[in-house]
């Protein structure tokens, strides 16, 4: 068998094939030798429409086991697969076809109407991929510096650009889970975030196919199935964002649920808030953060759980295999404790844009190192800090201000679910910081209330000068707000 992340399901079959890979729907499930030979399937279908090497086929859907099918099948036909966000607009939909060049487009029944307009030569439903009786390709040829996905960023900002990701950066994100997250072949994962997200297909299910644990899908997020869920099938790991980890912790079956199984629980997006982490540590659990990007596939460090309050508002140590570093203004390092550019190198960082070499090359520093775009510093034992995105610097009066500095505090606040720091216009100090914070239905949160709470924590001069209190916060599929639209609406 050639390396790379078609292999796998068939190394699978060989090892365990009676082992459950998938559990999916109200209980059904699949093991491994159905996963690989779906994928065995897929590869069928799709090659039998000219798909190759090389070629990008799309696939637009939730959580299911056609999913890893589809990608796996892409996989061995060295084919590029091209995972859509099912949240995305139409004329965004288009625009990731259209600049992936995607030949096919594989397409739950739901989204029927939607890739019946797709720019592209076939479309083909999920039901369709499924064809047991067509004679199977044999093995394509690839490298681990094959491009095996095409992710395309959550697009804060302008255009969403397509991160190539290769077979080998893949492969050694889901290394570095294994090593870091002490993954296991025995691990239920409840899968409750989007497989399109790359967070939840590189560091979710991805290490858990790897080692032989079996993935729990779900669909969708609703916090009293996922509360069920755990109890039903015993999962030992869940990932989510801070969001999500809330809104269980709130649910009335909260208290009542069996989670005696659960061992790991990981979090990104942004630090867990205080009063999220003890709601959990009151029931034995703790949390593993971490920290990276579509670009680096996407880890970049992760704090294991027993540091958690001996390094609060860390995001972790470099992955096992991938490395990390500070910049100055001018590239220069910088010594522990001062914020600069976070950087980072590895085999988990992608090669670059689809067909934008000049974003490739602003991507990387002369040396080869990833430039995140991310503010942060490193302390005296290498642990990373995020001080916020380069682009959301704050400066008032000469001084600046790192948003994400004072949004862990926010979160502290009893009644917040959710805030955002952005810099407004100001006449005289140039800009100064407004908060833009959801709350809880009841709660009662305002200006004075959070400038009194803030007032002593952060220097004065990072003091929201006004808040304003939404419904929701704009946040992409990842979990991450939409600050661009928030500066459009109030800055």
């Amino acid at each position: 068998m050639p390396p790379g992340l078609g292999a796998w399901p068939a190394r699978r079959r060989l090892v365990s094939p009676a082992k459950t890979a998938l559990v999916h729907g109200d209980g059904a499930t699949t093991t491994y030798r159905q996963l690989a030979d779906g994928a065995d399937d897929a590869a069928a279908v799709l090659g039998g429409l000219g798909v190759g090497r090389g070629t990008a086929v799309a696939y637009l859907g939730e959580n299911s086991p056609e999913f890893l099918q589809v990608l796996f099948g892409v996989a061995r036909l060295g084919a590029v697969f091209v995972p859509v966000n099912t949240r995305l607009a139409p004329a965004e939909i288009a625009h990731v076809l259209t600049d992936s060049g995607a030949r096919v487009l594989v397409h739950d029944p739901e989204f029927a109407s939607v890739a019946a307009g797709a720019p592209v030569t076939h479309t083909v439903g999920t039901a369709d991929v499924r064809r047991a009786a067509l004679p199977r390709p044999g093995p394509v040829e690839v490298t681990m510096d094959d491009p095996a996905a095409i992710l395309y960023t959550s697009g804060t900002t302008g255009r969403a650009k397509g991160a190539v990701l290769t077979h080998g950066n893949l492969t050694w994100v889901a290394l570095n889970c294994v090593v870091d997250y002490d993954v296991v072949s025995t691990d239920v994962a409840l899968m409750i975030s989007p497989l399109f997200h790359v967070a939840s297909l590189g560091m979710g299910a991805l290490p858990v196919l790897l080692k032989g644990g079996t993935l729990v899908l779900e669909k969708g997020f609703e916090p009293g199935r996922a509360l069920a869920a755990i109890a039903r099938h015993g999962v030992t790991m869940l990932s989510g964002v801070p969001t999500t980890y809330q809104l269980m912790a709130d649910h009335p079956k909260w208290a009542s649920t069996d989670l005696s199984t659960l061992a790991k629980l990981t979090c990104g997006g942004s630090p867990v808030p205080a009063r999220i982490r003890d709601a959990y540590e009151r029931r034995g659990l703790s949390f593993s953060q971490g920290y990276g990007m579509t670009e680096t596939a996407p880890g970049a460090t992760a704090l294991p759980a027993a540091m958690t309050r001996a390094k609060p508002g860390s995001v972790g140590l470099p992955h096992f295999f991938t490395d990390v570093r500070i910049a100055g203004p001018g590239g220069e390092p910088v010594p522990p404790g001062t914020v600069g550019e976070v950087e980072v190198a590895g085999p988990n960082v992608f090669p670059g844009y689809h067909g934008l070499p000049d974003a490739t090359t602003e991507a990387f520093t002369a040396d080869g190192w990833f430039r995140s775009g991310d503010l942060g510093y490193l302390d005296e034992d290498g642990y990373l800090f995020i001080a916020g995105r380069l682009k959301d610097m704050i400066i008032s009066g000469g001084e600046n201000i790192y948003p994400a500095e004072v949004e862990v505090l926010l979160a502290e606040i009893d009644g917040v679910t959710g805030a955002a720091v952005i810099g407004v216009p100001d006449e005289r100090w140039g800009e100064v910081p407004w908060a833009i914070v959801s709350v809880r239905p009841g709660a009662t949160v305002d200006t004075d209330s959070v400038r009194a709470f803030l007032d002593g924590r952060v220097a004065r001069y990072k003091l929201p000068r006004h808040v304003v209190i939404v419904p929701d916060l704009p946040r992409t599929a990842s979990g991450k707000v939409r600050k661009a639209e928030l500066r459009a609406r109030y800055g």
